[in-house]
């Protein structure tokens, strides 16, 4: 079979979403993405075109009563319980919490594979953002089966699922697009990712 994952539309995806999920709305990072979302030059730079890409333009650039970093705050932070949480442990552990044995397990993937990764405030690896832009610095630097075994055993088990929570309870149209453009990206990669994604049983 012809590898059709891991070209540059690959990485620029998994960047620019890993990126929006990952940094602070207000950070220098994030600011020039969320700008690109709500002026609509995302869909002309974006890989691939629907109908359904088409129709995310207007969220992406609705008001609503609560700001973007506003809404960041409540999806991801807190104080109150989090619709959606972005680390993948919350799904993959019977008791749905943070550091469980599925990030042990991405951790010793890690050590293994000489992998590095920075994090903000001894966060859990397996939160959505880090692990997109993981992939994507994966394939920058030719370590494309790393990659897939990543995406396969690490991200896509739990990823569609958080996303189509975020999506159904986000409560802000943009959060609510990012949502449904992450999810479309992922079930793309997935129709060519050469590895077969691991079954595993969510709690959530």
């Amino acid at each position: 079979m012809v590898d059709t994952l891991h070209t540059p539309a690959f990485t620029f995806t998994a960047r620019v979403l890993g990126g929006l999920f990952w940094f602070p709305p207000q950070s220098e990072q994030a600011q020039g993405l969320i700008a690109a979302f709500r002026n609509g030059e995302w869909e002309a730079q974006w890989p691939s075109s629907s109908a359904e890409l088409a129709s995310l333009t207007p969220l992406f650039a609705a008001d609503a009563p609560e700001t973007i970093p506003q809404a960041w705050q409540r999806l991801f932070i807190g104080p109150s319980a989090l619709p959606a949480p972005p680390w993948g442990s919350v799904w993959l552990d019977k008791e749905n919490v943070l550091f469980g044995e599925s990030t042990l397990a991405l951790r010793q993937w890690m050590r293994h594979h000489h992998i590095v990764q920075e994090m903000q405030h001894d966060a859990p690896e397996d939160h959505f953002g880090a692990l997109m832009l993981l992939a994507a610095w994966l394939v920058e630097n030719d370590r494309v089966s790393a990659c897939d075994e990543l995406l396969a055993w690490h991200l896509l088990p739990w990823a569609g699922r958080f996303l189509d929570v975020l999506e159904s309870e986000a409560g802000h149209p943009f959060w609510h697009a990012a949502a449904r453009l992450a999810r479309l990206t992922l079930v793309d990669w997935q129709t060519r990712l050469l590895m077969p994604v691991a079954p595993k049983k969510l709690y959530r």
